[in-house]
């Protein structure tokens, strides 16, 4: 655990000096929160009319904290990564350390999602408040909660891009998959809650990743209940070891490949 930790505080401290770089890609963030501003204001009539069990300030707050989750993780870079190590053969070179590919994978990103996050948080609120004046009436414990279902969705979503990564062993690329997945959480995930889709299909979204890395802290921010929170952590708990189990045994079908086959 140790080795892990001290690779997550490598990567902090090596995200540290692209600051400016984060703030950048901020550019994008304050984009699309004004499209879905807009949106909103389109939609809602009256600031104080529900749609599907969301006010228009509800909604405004939980784009705003799905686009965050989402921009924090930035899985397209780790992904082509794992990609390329595969093609490329780095990662037999990785095999050799005294450490777990998947767990070097997870803690180096979680150490360059630690400094995005910061900073997104921090930006994101500030937007919100200009944008809304007020913030969801939470309290100290709650919000702590909320954090650490923030911290587990960030875990499952590093994990399944991780597992997407190691498609690699067995096809020429899977960023496609990626794409797919990455639209998939987006678009079902992130602009809107589960409560506006059809009926037939909240059951299947509650069980997808979208319930577990992006609705479930973002309904928390809007909507605490101390019932909806223990389930939420119970979902992601129970994704974060079917999703690294799932990584283990691609790697170690992909890593049997490479062997048979002379890599």
């Amino acid at each position: 655990m140790r080795k892990y930790l001290f690779i997550y505080k490598s990567e902090v401290m090596s995200n540290l000096q692209y600051i400016f770089n984060l703030l950048v890609g901020f550019i994008s963030y304050l984009i699309l929160i004004f499209i879905f501003l807009n949106l909103w204001n389109y939609m809602y009539d009256d600031p104080t009319q529900v749609i599907n069990g969301y006010t228009k300030n509800q909604m405004i707050w939980y784009v705003i904290i799905t686009e965050i989750l989402w921009m924090t993780v930035g899985g397209r870079k780790l992904c082509k990564k794992i990609c390329d190590d595969v093609k490329g053969g780095n990662i037999a070179y990785n095999m050799n350390k005294p450490y777990s590919y998947i767990g070097y994978a997870l803690s180096s990103h979680l150490g360059g999602c630690t400094i995005k996050a910061f900073m997104f948080t921090i930006l994101g609120m500030i937007t919100g408040f200009v944008f809304i004046g007020e913030f969801p009436q939470l309290t100290i414990l709650s919000c702590i909660m909320i954090l650490i279902t923030a911290i587990l969705a960030t875990v499952i979503n590093t994990l399944l891009i991780i597992f997407i990564g190691l498609i690699s062993f067995f096809i020429e690329d899977a960023n496609p998959f990626y794409w797919v997945y990455s639209k998939f959480i987006l678009v079902l995930g992130t602009i809107f809650p589960i409560e506006y889709f059809p009926s037939i299909m909240q059951p299947i979204l509650t069980y997808s990743p979208i319930y577990v890395v992006s609705y479930g802290p973002a309904k928390l921010f809007v909507d605490f209940s101390w019932e909806k929170c223990l389930f939420i952590i119970i979902a992601q708990i129970a994704y974060i070891i079917i999703a690294y189990l799932l990584c283990r045994l691609l790697y170690k079908k992909g890593v049997k490949r490479l062997n048979v086959n002379g890599g």
